[in-house]
């Protein structure tokens, strides 16, 4: 029972509470629990009752249920409500635009209980006919069961990667004699994974018996391939083959479709099927090996036919942590604690860029608070040095396209990330009206989450990639990879366009405490796919390199 499952329990008892219109001071104590809980850095397990107890905005009450899942494992309250509760109004808290207040109005009122049967009644326009509905809420619940119901059984590969690893495991130890290669979207680093998939060796009636022992559901199945589905509905895929043509199976099921039409098109099955490697099959068809997190564009074929890929970023090239945040606005750590846990993983600087004050549901800085902060910025710095870190701040992208300080204040920080976090839904005129005149805003240094996506939660606003690129090289604005597994916004797809113009990629954790820190990684696992390289990446200067870039970011600032 760690913090983040005991916040869950209080907010999912808060909403259902809500929803059966039960007590509503108690719903509003837990949801408020919830957040306190979310915001501790300390785990609720290792402390004691009488800490716990202590806890401001705990109490008592509060207080038991937090030591009864701890020791028991379960919230025996949350349990009463999920047994009265049908699963589809379960199903519905995941709906964007549709919140308790309003479920409990589709549930009571329209008498629907899935959202099958919601979605449906969106199509009959009936949601129209009762209070809190209008035709645009309709039209906007409608889009999101859409998006919620066409990304079942999908998963970001950060959500895969410990599932992947265990299961590859298993396997390789109960199957000990015989080959095992994660390939798919897994090996290409995919975003977002539909199926994990493996070539193997073993007799697939074999592992078929394995899985059915295990209670999986056999979903697809032909001469030389099998997907099952457990109780954790992810699908998993086997590619059988002989040990003769294992690796021209692994090299087919680690390309994408278009990359190995591509390939089949100049290039004969029958030369690489029985190769003892990768590296041969690239070598017979004389192309400079082309790693699996690069086999998407086909495009790229091409290119190593003519020469050696150049080496991509790698994790460790990761020199700074650019866009993070402390508990100055909506961070969980300390300023020093940030500064302290970078340090640790042997990094040279932080640039601490809270929120500014227009979003103020996460506690953003006033202009007292912003120069409070440079002050203690200072006194870190002496005592940290030669480690630095830089004054920044992450500043709205307002309606209007402004940002959220006046210049003097703006011309404080060494440099200003400018994103957009409200009023989201936006046609694209009015989308890059916003994001054109704060990227020609002078104190812009970085464009922050390009499009404002949630994978597998939100669509971004429609924005006009290479108009938005081309406007970043004129103004010399960086664009950020925001390394956050379910944003990775910009998208990997458009970061080659980035770097024919000559734009630097900015691989950003936007991080809200010193765990977030490694969100780094998968940042730098999807810009690998599209061929950055460390230099290419503002989070891999030097300490020395970045000074140069803020007095360069500085120097095109009014006098």
């Amino acid at each position: 029972m760690d913090n983040d499952t005991i916040s869950e329990n209080f907010s999912l008892l808060s909403k259902l509470m809500d929803i059966h219109g039960d007590n509503s001071f108690k719903a509003k104590s837990y949801a408020s629990a919830a957040f306190t809980i979310d915001k501790l850095t300390t785990p609720l397990a290792d402390l004691t009752q009488d800490k716990i107890f202590s806890i401001r905005g705990i109490g008592d009450a509060i207080g038991k249920k937090i030591v009864e899942q701890i020791e028991t494992g379960k919230l025996s309250l949350l349990h009463e409500y999920l047994q009265k509760t049908p699963e589809g109004i379960i199903e519905m808290l995941r709906i964007k635009g549709i919140g308790p207040k309003k479920i409990a109005t589709i549930w009571k009122e329209l008498e629907i209980e899935s959202l099958g049967e919601l979605l449906y009644a969106c199509n009959e326009n009936r949601l129209t006919l009762y209070k809190g509905f209008g035709e645009k809420s309709q039209q906007n619940i409608k889009e999101s069961i859409e998006f919620y119901m066409g990304s079942l059984g999908s998963y970001l590969y950060q959500q895969m990667e410990v599932f992947a690893g265990l299961i590859d495991e298993k396997l390789k130890k109960t199957f000990s004699t015989e080959k095992f290669f994660l390939t798919g979207e897994f090996r290409r680093q995919a975003e977002i994974i539909t199926i994990l998939s493996w070539v193997t060796t073993t007799p697939l009636s074999s592992l078929k018996e394995f899985f059915i022992a295990h209670e999986y559901l056999i979903d697809t199945e032909t001469d030389d391939y099998f997907s099952c589905k457990g109780k954790e509905n992810i699908t998993l895929g086997f590619y059988g083959c002989s040990i003769d043509n294992l690796y021209a199976t692994l090299f087919e099921t680690s390309s994408s479709d278009l990359f190995l039409a591509e390939w089949i098109k100049n290039t004969d099955r029958n030369v690489y099927a029985h190769c003892a490697s990768e590296e041969a099959i690239f070598e017979i068809a004389k192309i400079h090996p082309i790693p699996a997190y690069r086999r998407e564009n086909p495009a790229i074929i091409s290119l190593a036919k003519e020469k050696e890929l150049s080496p991509v970023i790698m994790p460790e090239n990761i020199s700074g942590i650019i866009h993070s945040h402390s508990n100055w606005s909506d961070g969980g750590n300390t300023l020093e604690q940030m500064a302290t846990a970078a340090i640790e993983k042997g990094l040279s600087y932080l640039v601490i860029s809270d929120h500014s004050k227009s979003a103020f549901y996460a506690n953003g800085l006033s202009e007292e608070r912003i120069y409070a902060q440079h002050r203690q910025i200072e006194e870190l710095n002496q005592k940290l040095a030669p480690f630095t870190i830089f004054k920044s701040i992450e500043s709205d992208i307002l309606n209007d396209g402004s940002l959220d300080y006046p210049d003097p204040v703006l011309n404080s920080f060494d440099l200003v990330i400018a994103s957009v976090h409200s009023n989201l839904k936006m046609t694209e005129e009015k989308a890059m009206m916003r994001l054109m005149k704060a990227i020609e805003n002078p104190f812009t240094s970085i464009l922050g989450h390009m499009t404002g996506r949630l994978l597998l939660s939100r669509n971004g606003y429609p924005v006009n990639h290479r108009a938005i690129i081309e406007a970043c090289a004129a103004n010399q604005v960086v664009i950020e990879l925001n390394a956050h597994p379910r944003r990775l916004d910009m998208d990997w797809r458009w970061i080659e366009y980035a770097l024919e113009k000559n734009v630097l990629i900015s691989i950003d954790p936007d991080a809200h405490t010193i765990d977030g820190y490694d969100d780094c990684r998968y940042g730098v696992l999807v810009a690998q796919k599209a061929g950055l390289r460390k230099e290419q990446n503002l989070s891999s200067h030097s300490l020395a390199d970045f000074k140069l870039f803020i007095e360069t970011q500085k120097a095109k600032r009014p006098s």
